[in-house]
């Protein structure tokens, strides 16, 4: 037999109690943006690098990579990771251990029709109530109509290639 609250009720009861608990946090979100190939994956992996250093490895991190899916299998393309050298293997400190505290998760977009996955505000919340100190998400590349990101964190910063184009494009993005 099931155990109580199990099933579809129970995971939508653990959803409105993690999103109204993650509301009640102030755990800084990074996002990272921009077009494909602009250089995304390089700059997370060099600012992780950078708060690693500053703050002696004692901020628990957490990184999201938002990846496009393959259009046959579905499955995420996951190049982010080739790029994040910053990133140790993640594991609680304990007393006498000052382990790396960066933890990673791949997210595929699966269709959702933007650069970020359908399941991202969920799991900036599970972030959150898991007690990290700072999230940082990195989108899968985009064109210049969408920025999805923008409403669920902090502080959006878009990357973009130094051959954006004409001034006019700029102002698109």
């Amino acid at each position: 037999t099931a155990a109580p609250g199990a099933g579809h009720e129970g995971i939508a009861k653990l959803r409105e109690s993690v999103l109204k608990e993650a509301k009640a946090l102030a755990i800084p979100t990074l996002g990272i943006t921009g077009t494909g190939g602009s250089g995304k994956s390089s700059l997370t992996d060099e600012l992780i690098r950078r708060f690693r250093l500053d703050q002696d490895d004692k901020l628990n991190i957490a990184v999201i990579a938002v990846d496009p899916s393959r259009r046959k299998s579905g499955g995420a393309l996951l190049g982010d990771r080739i790029r994040m050298n910053a990133i140790g293997p993640w594991r609680a400190a304990t007393a006498d251990d000052d382990a790396a505290r960066v933890f990673m998760r791949s997210l595929a977009t699966r269709d959702f029709g933007s650069e970020i996955s359908q399941a991202l505000p969920e799991v900036l919340a599970a972030c959150k109530v898991a007690g990290f100190d700072l999230i940082v998400v990195e989108t899968s590349g985009i064109g210049q109509g969408d920025a999805a990101i923008v409403p669920l964190v902090d502080v959006p910063i878009y990357v973009m290639t130094p051959e954006f184009g004409a001034a006019s494009q700029l102002e698109k993005i």
